[in-house]
């Protein structure tokens, strides 16, 4: 990626509808984390890796009908030191509220969310909480719980997503956003990895968590919870290192003994079939053979420079 920044760019076809939002943000991805998971890209290539994959993400997904914007998300290191607990904080807050405008002009029922690392679904997620209000659930797929706050350990704003969807966390972020969920109306799937710090947050807070042995033959588990919070409407968020990293690497760590692929494609078939999904992300692809092209290619003539 060359370009300075990411720009907004949408389709004005009127409101309410169907949005896709491409959002490439990458600066919650703590830099200490980035360098120790990928150490294979040199640390500035590495972090930037979620731009890649969103735009990997744009060019393999379906054609899509509806209105679709890119939220501006900067390329610069500018603003990366950390402040209150949260690194990059002045940017992500930024952006968060860039994001947060980009759906109010669409006003949209219905929300895909294209990552970047996980907090890109905070923004969505919130504006449709505002709308639907306590008929929505929130469904996580995560290996992680994404339950960090300002005081946590590790200060990278994507292990946070869920505790500001929850109303915990840095006050700066609460203060911009519409609407949060209810703990209890939260459920973590695939959750096997964690750090001790934050971990407890999960029960203190009343979130639900469903580990991957607990969902390897049915759904049931998470079906029944989803039918005793009495909603009928669901946002999605998979993040893609759910997967068995046994079978497949597709995020930024390497997480042994997740889900499957096939239980993940079956875990979300039966929650669409029990509830109107209204909101969906699919976040922290990092598509490290693409990267490692985009460096080959980094000094080829007429490609890298266009003359």
């Amino acid at each position: 990626m060359t370009q300075a920044d990411f720009s907004q760019a949408a389709e004005p076809d009127g409101r309410g509808g169907h949005l896709r939002l491409i959002w490439p943000q990458w600066q919650g991805a703590g830099a200490g984390i980035v360098q120790l998971l990928a150490p294979e890209f040199p640390l500035d290539v590495a972090r930037r890796g979620y731009t890649v994959g969103t735009a990997v993400l744009q060019a393999i997904l379906p054609p899509h009908e509806g209105p679709t914007a890119t939220v501006p998300v900067t390329l610069s290191d500018e603003g990366l030191e950390v402040r209150d607990g949260v690194e990059a904080k002045d940017v992500l807050v930024k952006q968060l509220a860039s994001a947060l405008g980009v759906i109010r002009e669409h006003a949209p029922e219905r929300i895909v969310t294209v990552g970047g690392e996980c907090a890109v679904s905070v923004a969505p997620f919130s504006e449709l909480a505002r709308r639907y209000g306590d008929d929505l659930a929130v469904i996580w797929i995560d290996s992680h719980p994404d339950v960090g706050t300002p005081k946590s350990e590790y200060q990278g704003y994507h292990a946070m997503a869920v505790a500001a969807l929850t109303g915990h966390g840095d006050p700066d972020v609460h203060a911009l956003l519409p609407a949060t969920v209810s703990a209890h109306r939260v459920a973590l799937v695939g959750l096997h990895a964690w750090t001790e710090d934050d971990y407890p947050n999960v029960a203190a807070w009343g979130i639900t968590p469903f580990g991957p042995e607990e969902l390897r033959e049915s759904s049931q588990p998470l079906l029944d919870w989803l039918a005793a919070t009495g909603c009928s409407r669901v946002a999605l968020h998979f993040d893609v290192d759910a997967v068995d990293s046994n079978e497949i690497v597709l995020g930024l760590g390497i997480e042994p003994n997740g889900l499957t692929s096939a239980q993940v494609q079956r875990v979300v078939a039966d929650v669409t079939a029990a509830a109107d999904i209204v909101g969906s992300t699919v976040a922290e692809f990092i598509p490290r053979q693409v990267m490692h092209l985009q460096r080959i290619l980094s000094g080829f003539p007429l490609i890298a420079t266009g003359k």
